[in-house]
């Protein structure tokens, strides 16, 4: 199977969280539209440039110059101290958020994290439909964007996400790297720094594709091991993996934000029972049992609302979770038109662990042909793609009219 990886990177990360906390705390003005930098203290003048606004960018501003310089650059620029808080609150949502579309996350910074998407790749039609599905679920929750490089190298990965900025979604595969990388000056590869580029330079390697078909042993000579990781990277060589951080699941969900404001009961379930089957494939792919569900709304007034329930005996069927979900649904829509809808699960159980059966469970034929159901889609699914085989609830009626 060939590997897929996800490299998510927030755009400006430090000045959009600024930027969204002023807002929420009734500032009129939106730090990303103005010329605008966090970092360091306007009223000694002195650190350096954390984040930068696009309208930043255009005065030359960069990410690590003196705040001194960037002052002389745009006399007009308005500077936000850091809260380094803030920052790690919005950057555990985020990796909470991720990790429920796909628990392989490796963390690599406050604002950016890599996500082997190999295990679910089936779920949408594409990649590109997948990584373009997270990137605009992120925005729609959270008010901030990312941009998402999709590889099958880790490094690609990363240099993909770099591309056009912001709220894009980029590929940077093997076999695209001379088209794509090759043309880029080397300054533009990961880990190549500006000692390095002024080494290149002397050795007239401008471009990467310069450095990918260079002599090996003469960047051995003049930068050592680094000259050979930097070959590598150029040829799009790096056999690291996602390092996920080994932890047990405390939960498994799934949300969407929805094409437009739903007010419609029935529109509302038929999204659950998609959602309840995507969390109901994820546990039995991870081998889990739910004992609790709980599902969100939020609402077109970005009011978020949540209610959960336990369940009598832990389960993984998709049937039992969606019926648990409406019946939930039906006790917390207040009518109000929807924006989001998620569901989660918790309490989890090995599927291996002897469970209670109770009174109230269905008799164990019933249970039996859903496991059977639920097995058979799944298997299809895995091998085809989450289309190929859809609910006849969830295809769109084309006699309906709007």
């Amino acid at each position: 199977m060939e590997r897929i990886i996800f490299h998510i990177d927030v755009n400006s990360a430090y000045l959009s969280w600024s930027a969204l906390s002023l807002l929420e705390q009734g500032s009129t003005v939106d730090l990303r539209k103005i010329p605008a930098i966090i970092g360091g203290d306007m009223e000694k003048r002195h650190g350096v440039v954390l984040a930068k606004s696009i309208p930043a960018k255009k005065y030359g501003i960069t990410t690590g110059e003196p705040i001194v310089n960037a002052l002389r650059k745009c006399p007009s620029l308005v500077l936000e101290s850091p809260d380094h808080t803030l920052y790690n609150r919005k950057s555990r949502e985020l990796m909470h958020f991720l990790s429920d579309i796909c628990p392989d996350i490796e963390q690599v910074s406050v604002d950016e994290c890599y996500m082997d998407y190999t295990p679910v790749k089936n779920r949408y039609a594409s990649l590109i439909q997948a990584a373009n599905s997270i990137k605009d679920q992120i925005r729609d929750t959270f008010g901030f964007t990312v941009n998402i490089g999709i590889s099958d190298v880790k490094m690609l990965a990363k240099m993909a996400s770099d591309f056009e900025k912001p709220d894009k979604v980029h590929t940077l595969f093997s076999y695209e790297i001379k088209e794509k990388m090759w043309p880029l000056p080397v300054s533009s590869l990961f880990m190549c720094g500006k000692s390095s580029v002024e080494t290149l330079r002397k050795l007239e390697i401008r471009t990467i594709g310069d450095l990918a078909r260079a002599d090996k042993q003469i960047l051995s000579a003049h930068l050592k091991s680094h000259g050979i990781l930097l070959w590598e990277y150029a040829n799009g060589i790096d056999p690291s993996g996602v390092l996920a951080a080994p932890q047990e699941a405390k939960g498994i969900g799934n949300s969407t934000t929805l094409s437009k404001d739903v007010t419609d009961r029935q529109e509302a379930f038929k999204t659950l029972l998609s959602l309840a089957e995507s969390v109901g494939s994820r546990l039995r792919q991870s081998g889990q049992l739910a004992g609790m569900v709980s599902v969100e709304i939020k609402y077109s007034s970005f009011q978020s609302v949540s209610h959960q329930t336990a369940l009598f005996s832990p389960t993984d069927a998709t049937q039992i979770l969606y019926e648990t979900a409406c019946r939930l649904f039906d006790e917390l829509w207040n009518h109000s038109p929807i924006r989001l809808l998620g569901i989660r699960t918790s309490k989890l159980v090995s599927v291996s662990e002897p469970s209670q059966i109770s009174l109230f469970d269905l008799d164990l034929s019933s249970k039996s042909r859903l496991e059977t159901l639920d097995k058979a889609l799944d298997s299809i699914r895995n091998k085809y793609g989450d289309t190929a085989v859809v609910r006849g609830s969830l295809l769109k009626n084309t006699t309906d009219k709007d």
